[in-house]
């Protein structure tokens, strides 16, 4: 299980609030292919019921998917979002196409313009979870900032969708144990599917690629009114290693004890 490294840091608020001034919003890519719960995820780390407005250079778009394009959510405007749709078997161009807007992102002078950190979104309501897009891009971006001092932009893997493996737990619990009945072997499937998942997770190959990912968390029941994303902000916080983004960070969770306190400035 995750545990968040407790990293107080030495400035003060004055301080803090020009950093936040400098940096702007922080700025997330998420990457993932169509159902695998970005949109409903995007909206739990906001806070919001809405859906974002999306601006492009023009202003607000209503027009084709653009990875270009900023998403914000009026709940919480510290946070920019860029939304890559993921990348089908065998289609080279959209792979091409975000490792670009990583490098071109990366290339950029003023903090304010790159990506912070990369949210990639795997479903594991499908057989095999981890495809050939995903070994692809874990062997061939690269992330690091080219033209800075600055650290690797940080990926985390997003493993969305735990409770679709309930059913083949619940399958499980039978086969060992024909006598249970239905609603322990109900109740008993979450616990099931974790140790599948679990078991799998070490033969990911996206682990032992070039590009590894910094860090991932397991997400289950995200439609569910009680669900959170607590966890992915905790893992995120601590996987970036440069000051003033932490800063950038915390400054968008100002709902969030934990994290405000993890990484604590002055008050």
């Amino acid at each position: 299980m995750f545990r968040p490294v407790r990293r107080r840091s030495t400035v003060d608020a004055a301080h803090a609030d020009k950093v936040r001034q400098k940096a702007g919003r922080f700025r997330v890519l998420i990457i993932g292919r169509a159902n695998s719960g970005k949109t409903t995820i995007l909206k739990k780390v906001c806070n919001s019921a809405e859906e974002p407005a999306i601006y492009s250079g023009e202003g607000v778009s209503r027009g084709l998917h653009d990875i270009n394009n900023e998403m914000i959510f009026k709940s919480n405007p510290r946070f920019i979002f860029h939304d890559s749709r993921g990348f089908e078997a065998g289609n080279t161009a959209e792979l091409s196409y975000v490792k670009n807007f990583i490098v071109q992102r990366a290339k950029k002078r003023r903090l304010r313009d790159r990506v912070h950190a990369i949210w990639y979104c795997i479903p594991l309501n499908d057989n095999r979870p981890v495809t050939k897009a995903e070994v692809d891009f874990f062997s061939e971006c690269g992330t690091g900032h080219a033209h800075s001092s600055y650290s690797a932009v940080p990926v985390i893997v997003l493993f969305t969708k735990l409770d679709a493996l309930d059913d083949k737990g619940y399958q499980m619990i039978f086969k060992d144990n024909p006598d249970i009945s239905h609603d322990d072997a109900a109740e008993q499937a979450p616990v099931r599917a974790q140790k599948l998942f679990d078991e799998m997770l070490p033969k990911l190959p996206i682990f032992t690629s070039r590009y590894p990912p910094k860090n991932h968390v397991v997400l289950r029941g995200m439609n569910l009114p009680e669900a959170n994303c607590n966890q992915l902000l905790e893992v995120t916080a601590a996987a970036l290693d440069d000051e003033t983004l932490q800063l950038l960070f915390v400054a968008t969770q100002q709902a969030n004890l934990k994290i405000c306190t993890t990484h604590a400035i002055g008050e």
